[in-house]
């Protein structure tokens, strides 16, 4: 990578830890500045606004949990399986987080309001890609007879998205991970049910 790339990186990176952990409203770009040791200038060089930076980290925070989870999948061998690597995934989300600070779909959502339309639309791309995601996994499953037919793939796609993203929200607040291994055993029990 060249010197631009590498700072940009590190921005992406810095600022990551920063939003996810602090939150989007309440981390500024002295923060940031503090952070990766750059000037204000420097930052506005690679990111033309704050708004900007928001939305490019949220999407490269969820580019890596996407490709951890991806590589999960593609170990599997079946549709069930699959859907059971996604679900276990979030199994130590709390104690071994896979990027510091929760889980950045679910942190930009709650302060994606009206104030931060692009952001919000933003999550709610990322919310969609994971939703396709795992309707296409179900579908696979259906028509290579590893899952029954007639199963409602919307509705367990966001049976499993909205059972993790609750039980994260639910661990995150008591400290510990007993929340999400609670929906983690239901949601594999669910999986086992529409397995053939």
């Amino acid at each position: 990578m060249r010197n631009p790339e590498i700072t940009k990186e590190n921005i992406l990176k810095e600022s990551g830890i920063l939003f996810n952990t602090q939150g989007y409203k309440a981390t500024s770009i002295s923060n940031i500045t503090d952070a990766t040791g750059l000037t204000k200038g420097a930052i506005y060089r690679h990111f033309a606004s704050k708004d900007e930076l928001e939305i490019e980290t949220l999407t490269h925070l969820s580019g890596i949990m996407n490709e951890k989870v991806r590589d999960r999948i593609k170990a599997q061998l079946t549709a069930g399986d699959k859907l059971r690597a996604v679900v276990q995934f979030f199994e130590s989300y709390i104690s071994d987080p896979p990027v510091e600070g929760g889980c950045p779909l679910l942190n930009a959502a709650v302060e994606a309001d009206d104030a931060h339309p692009e952001l919000r639309k933003t999550a709610l791309k990322i919310l969609n890609g994971l939703r396709s995601a795992l309707i296409s996994i179900l579908e696979k499953g259906i028509h290579y007879k590893q899952l029954k037919k007639g199963i409602d793939k919307e509705l367990y796609a966001t049976l499993i998205i909205a059972s993790l993203e609750g039980a994260i929200m639910m661990s995150k607040l008591s400290g510990n991970d007993d929340d999400i291994k609670r929906i983690i055993k239901h949601l594999e029990k669910q999986i086992s049910e529409i397995e053939i």
